[in-house]
């Protein structure tokens, strides 16, 4: 009787113990799950992301910006140029000219970017600010701002007289959002986020701009009624 209670223990302690294994390879079974839905998601995310840029790219070549130079005003130009070739006499001049006094307009009319965030940067940033928003799609954000900010400035930078009707109204606008505070800065509104990229101004755009500033890129700027992004 006795030996047979003890193999009774025996077999209850064996089975005891494989439960116990298999309630630890089930837990990590489903930790492992978890994070194939995590990585899922994230690349669900992802393929989002990749196809807004597509439609982004897309939509910049079936809607050309009208600010973009035309071919045929430039053949002109250069036909004319080419058509009066000047002597060497006149060319030493001009060559003179320029190296005593070069043009501080090139200067004037770089336009500034926004730098991308160092990975390094990136994980300095507050899990609680992050949230579910990616490296790749926190500098995909930089780089739609940056995009708003040349198609914004490059009209800015043009003769007013060669502008198409569409780029003088966008000219106006541009001028109006001016204030003294914003003197000698590059800044951009939603609108111009709007004009020049499909970047969606939505919640998590909004946690992208609180990214930014803790990583020093943008501050804003309000008045008016308007929200300005100005680069640091």
């Amino acid at each position: 009787m006795y030996a047979k209670d003890a193999d009774k223990r025996k077999i209850l302690l064996k089975t005891g113990q494989d439960i116990v294994a298999t309630n630890g390879l089930l837990n990590q079974l489903e930790a492992l799950i978890e994070r194939q839905r995590n990585n899922l998601s994230c690349l669900k995310e992802l393929e989002e992301f990749f196809l807004e840029d597509l439609r982004d790219g897309q939509h910049l070549k079936d809607n050309p910006p009208p600010h973009l130079p035309r071919k045929g005003h430039h053949t002109a130009h250069s036909s004319l140029n080419s058509s009066v070739a000047p002597s060497q006499g006149e060319a030493k001049q001009a060559q003179d000219a320029r190296d005593k006094d070069p043009p501080p307009k090139a200067q004037r009319n770089l336009i500034r970017e926004m730098e991308y965030i160092t990975t390094q940067e990136f994980d300095s940033i507050p899990q609680y600010m992050k949230g579910r928003v990616t490296y790749s799609q926190l500098n995909a954000a930089v780089q739609s701002i940056n995009t708003a900010v040349k198609g914004k400035y490059s009209i800015l930078h043009q003769p007013t007289k060669t502008m198409s009707s569409a780029a003088r109204k966008l000219y106006q606008r541009f001028k109006d959002e001016e204030t003294k505070d914003t003197k000698g800065q590059f800044f951009v509104v939603e609108e111009d986020l709007h004009e020049f990229t499909q970047l969606k101004t939505d919640k998590r755009f909004q946690s992208m701009l609180s990214m930014l500033r803790h990583c020093q890129r943008l501050r804003e700027l309000r008045g008016g009624g308007l929200t300005r992004y100005v680069l640091l």
